[in-house]
């Protein structure tokens, strides 16, 4: 019993960073190309009379990061499990 909780903490783990990561990764990308832009704008004298306020996430980011919740809160349970079996 042991080893399967460990085995599904791992997969569970593992799954969540390889779902979230990427999402974080561009949604940070994404902030700094805008900030970048509102530089050069300003730079340039174009720059608009408010900052332009950051979008957020996508529904499809939102969805992948409920997905790597989900996972991660798996893999947490199953990791305590596996301490409480041993």
């Amino acid at each position: 019993m042991s080893t399967v909780a460990l085995v599904v903490a791992v997969v569970g783990l593992a799954g969540a960073w390889l779902v979230g990561w990427p999402v974080w990764r561009s949604s940070r990308e994404r902030a700094e190309r805008d900030t970048n832009t509102e530089r050069y704008l300003a730079w340039r004298g174009r720059a608009r009379e408010r900052p332009a306020t950051s979008e957020g996430w996508t529904a499809e980011e939102r969805r992948r990061l409920l997905v790597a919740g989900v996972l991660a809160v798996i893999g947490v349970v199953a990791l305590v499990a596996f301490f409480v079996a041993s």
